[in-house]
C-alpha cells in the first residue's frame, strides 16, 4: 500500500469516527499518523518526471515574495498583468498558465515579487495537475494571495485551504507557543504552564510514541490542541499571512459584494474593470508588515526619495546591517525623527524599535 492509499484510509477513518471524550485519544493517534505520512509525501524524493519542473524554480528577489494561488480561470494572470509590467498569457479557457511567471510590484518604494502560479485542481496536494510543485513554490513565499471567483468563492476557499493545509501551510495562524526539544536520555518531561482544556499528557505521549520519540522535554505555554502539538513535532509547517481576493465582483449583486468585503482578510476586486486594485495593494502592504525608514547625514536634509524597506518591529541594528554589515560594530548612537520617539530628534540606542516613515541618523564612534 502506497503513501497516498494510507493517507486516504486514515482520512476515511477520521471522518467515520465520532468526536467525543472516549475517542479523543484514538483521533489524536490517527492525526499523528496522518501528519507523519504527509510529511513523507512532502519530502519524498522526486523520480524522473516528478522533479521541480521547468519554470518553477524562480529566484527570490525584491523586498518580499507573494504567491498567487487559485483554481484555473479565476483571473490570476490578469491581476499579474494589471499590477506589474509582466504580461502573462490570458484566455477564456482553463490552464492558460503552465509555469511559474514572476512579476514585480513597485509600491511605496518597495519591490514586491508576485508569482503567477498555474491553477490548482482538487487533489493537488497528492500530486494531481502538478499541484505539489505549485504548493512547494508557495511555501517559499512571504504571503499568499488566494484568488477566488466571487460567485463560488466559499467553496473554492474551503478546497484551497484544505489542499494547502495538507502540504503543511498554515494560513493566518501564528506558531503554537509550545517548547519541544528531543533528548537522548531522561524520558519524556511534560509541563503545562496553563490549564489544558483541548488535550492532556496522555494524548501528547501517544503522539510522541507514534513518532518513535521516547526522550523529550515539552512545555505548553498556552492552551493548545493536539493538532498544534503535532505541527510542532513535525517541524515542517510554514506559517504565513493570506489575503482572500474575490475577483469578478461585477458579476454578483451589491449586497453580496458588501457581505464578502466585510469578511476578515478579504478584498473584493474586478480585474476586468480595474476596480479596487488600490485597496488590494494597501492590504498587501499591511499583511506583509513592511515599513519605510529614511536615512539622514549630519548637516544635510533627509533623503526622502529612497527609503530602506524593513519589517515591522525592526530595530536600529537591523537598519545598520542593511546599510553596511560593519556599521553595527562602529555604532555609537542614533538620532531618530518620527512616531517611534517622544520628541524629534531623540537620541536612541541600537535596540530602539523603528516605525514607518521614521528618519534615522547614525553616529559612529
Amino acid at each position: 500500500m502506497g503513501i497516498l492509499d494510507k493517507i486516504a484510509e486514515i482520512e476515511r477513518e477520521i471522518s467515520r469516527t465520532q468526536k467525543n471524550k472516549a475517542t479523543e485519544y484514538h483521533l489524536g493517534l490517527l492525526k499523528a499518523k496522518l501528519a507523519k505520512y504527509r510529511h513523507q509525501l512532502i519530502d519524498a524524493p522526486k523520480s524522473g518526471g516528478g522533479g521541480k519542473g521547468e519554470g518553477f524554480d524562480v529566484m527570490k528577489s525584491g523586498d518580499a515574495r507573494v504567491a498567487l494561488i487559485g483554481f484555473p480561470s479565476v483571473g490570476k494572470s490578469t491581476l499579474l498583468s494589471k499590477l506589474t509590467t509582466t504580461r502573462s498569457e490570458t484566455a477564456a479557457y482553463e490552464f492558460t498558465t503552465l509555469t511559474c511567471i514572476p512579476g514585480v510590484i513597485e509600491y511605496k518604494g518597495a519591490s514586491i515579487q508576485l508569482l503567477d502560479l498555474p491553477g490548482i485542481i482538487e487533489g493537488a496536494s497528492q500530486g494531481k495537475g502538478r499541484g505539489r510543485q505549485v504548493i512547494a513554490v508557495a511555501r517559499t513565499a512571504d504571503m499568499v494571495i488566494m484568488m477566488l471567483d466571487a460567485a463560488k468563492g466559499e467553496r473554492q476557499k474551503a478546497q484551497l485551504e484544505s489542499e494547502l493545509e495538507s502540504m503543511g501551510i498554515r494560513l493566518n495562524q501564528r506558531r503554537p507557543n509550545i517548547y519541544y526539544k528531543p533528548k537522548k536520555t531522561g524520558g519524556v518531561k511534560f509541563t503545562a504552564m496553563v490549564p489544558l482544556t483541548k488535550t492532556d499528557e496522555k494524548a501528547v505521549n501517544l503522539v510522541l510514541h507514534e513518532y518513535r520519540i521516547f526522550n523529550a522535554q515539552i512545555i505548553f505555554r498556552e492552551d493548545s490542541s493536539i493538532d498544534d502539538f503535532i505541527d510542532v513535532v513535525s517541524g515542517n509547517r510554514v506559517y504565513m499571512p493570506c489575503l482572500y481576493v474575490y475577483n469578478k465582483i461585477d458579476q454578483i449583486s451589491l449586497e453580496e459584494v458588501d457581505r464578502i468585503a466585510r469578511s476578515p482578510n478579504s478584498v473584493v476586486i474586478s480585474c476586468e474593470m480595474s476596480l479596487n486594485l488600490d485597496a488590494l495593494l494597501a492590504s498587501m502592504w499591511e499583511k506583509l508588515a513592511l515599513i519605510s525608514v529614511y536615512t539622514k547625514r549630519s548637516g544635510r536634509k533627509p533623503d526622502l526619495e529612497e527609503g530602506i524597506i524593513m519589517r515591522k518591529g525592526c530595530q536600529v541594528k537591523h537598519v545598520c546591517h542593511s546599510i553596511h554589515r560593519e556599521l553595527e560594530d562602529t555604532f555609537k548612537y542614533a538620532l531618530v525623527w518620527g512616531t517611534s520617539v517622544k520628541f524629534s530628534p531623540q537620541r536612541v540606542g541600537i535596540n530602539h524599535h523603528l516605525h514607518h516613515d521614521d528618519v534615522l541618523q547614525v553616529v559612529a564612534k
